[in-house]
């Protein structure tokens, strides 16, 4: 029987853009895959290093402060050619707060400093002196999703954009949309920290998922125990804001 060859995950500025936790996404991935037999590569895209992207299976990018957003602008949207091929060709890719921010038109900073984005979403994002931090819970094609947001970004949707979600409780995208985070074919993007995929196994299923038909196929995935994940999910539901 021949080997499988390993699910490779581009995570994208390790350095630079991982904060509360945004780590725990790429462990949640890989043990999902290795506890279903699947080996998995995680490959880090660091500034100026040269990248397979033709390899890639699922793309991950975390949250970073501004400084970090802009120490990394000029390289990603220098990579934006090729990251818009992989999105367009259904590529899974989950992006957290400052990267989902710089994978729609770019981010203009409270004092001004405009961050160019890579046009995946349609979506803007203007710094403001409001900052919303809390749990928060949305609804979601994968159900009901729970993480904890920190961010002074307001990000706004244009028309026809999907949002990832209606918010139930929390602020999302900004306090008065109702809508958090956004969606086009499988790139996702939100503000949920946490990290989101533990406590969300459907959601990261969805993603190993589309990795998988896409590569070869499959059509459904072998099913996890997800009883910790899930009591997790509920404590943080009841969490007050």
């Amino acid at each position: 029987m021949n080997a499988r060859k390993p699910i490779v995950i581009a995570h994208l500025y390790p350095r630079e853009m991982n904060i509360y936790g945004d780590l725990g996404n790429i462990i949640a991935l890989t043990k999902r895959l290795q506890w279903r037999g699947y080996p998995v590569e995680v490959r880090p895209v660091e500034i100026g290093q040269p990248f397979d992207w033709d390899a890639v299976d699922i793309v991950f990018g975390g949250g970073g402060q501004d400084a970090g957003q802009y120490h990394i602008s000029d390289d990603l949207v220098g990579r934006g050619t090729e990251l818009r091929a992989l999105a367009a060709d259904g590529a899974p890719m989950l992006t957290i707060c400052g990267t989902y921010q710089l994978f729609g038109r770019g981010f203009t900073t409270v004092d001004g400093r405009e961050i160019p984005g890579i046009d995946i979403f349609r979506a803007s994002t203007i710094g403001s002196s409001v900052r919303m931090i809390g749990n928060i819970v949305i609804d979601t094609t994968f159900g009901r999703l729970v993480g904890f947001e920190n961010h002074s970004g307001q990000t706004i949707l244009e028309p026809g954009q999907a949002p990832l979600g209606r918010v139930r409780k929390g602020a999302g995208n900004n306090p008065t949309s109702g809508q958090e985070g956004a969606i086009t074919q499988a790139a996702i993007g939100t503000y949920l920290h946490g990290p989101i995929l533990p406590k969300n196994p459907a959601l990261a299923d969805h993603l190993i998922l589309t990795a998988l038909k896409r590569r070869n196929g499959m059509a459904e995935l072998p099913p996890l125990n997800d009883r910790l994940e899930l009591a997790a999910a509920k404590v943080a539901i009841g969490r007050p804001r």
